[in-house]
């Protein structure tokens, strides 16, 4: 009986398609201006949603999104509170609530893409945020934990001492 060589052996295993080892390309990043614009705070980012969400410390400030498919809300995310929106709307007349939360008024609004001042606006938010101002910027609260853990802890229970048994003597009261 004739042995295989080892290099024969190694090559009778399945050819490998280089293409299943490409690396899926990376998205872009969407309005990509609008970090360069805040470079120098050094902002983090962290995929949310499918967009791309802008921390300067430990506020949540923009969330970048271009979604080809649903492009309703496409554009900066402001991260407000409603009681900001008027003050801000002098500043963005075309900033409005995020619709695709399904609520009339969101406390996140957005800088619309197609609008015509679009950029002048993203550009104007990002000069407010390297200025500080308090409008822009959220810390974010604590990730909601699931409802089970949302529960109260039950208290173990105590360990009851046994149980006396009356060896048929009745007590007086």
């Amino acid at each position: 009986m004739a042995r295989k060589s080892k290099s024969s052996h190694n090559q009778s295993f399945l050819q490998l398609n280089d293409d299943l080892f490409d690396a899926k390309p990376r998205k872009s990043v969407p309005h990509e201006f609008v970090l360069d614009a805040i470079a120098t705070l050094s902002p983090k980012t962290r995929s949310m949603f499918g967009c791309l969400a802008i921390y300067v410390q430990d506020k949540i400030v923009f969330i970048l999104r271009d979604k080809g498919d649903q492009t309703a809300d496409n554009g900066v995310w402001l991260a407000t509170t409603e009681d900001q929106h008027r003050s801000l709307r002098r500043e963005f007349p075309n900033m409005r609530s995020i619709q695709v939360l399904g609520k009339k008024v969101t406390g996140w609004q957005v800088l619309p893409d197609d609008a015509q001042d679009f950029e002048e606006a993203a550009l104007h938010a990002c000069d407010l945020v390297l200025a500080g101002d308090p409008r822009i910027g959220k810390v974010p609260g604590k990730r909601r934990a699931s409802r089970y853990a949302t529960k109260k802890p039950t208290k173990s229970p105590k360990t009851k001492a046994a149980p006396r048994y009356n060896s048929g003597r009745q007590h007086n009261q």
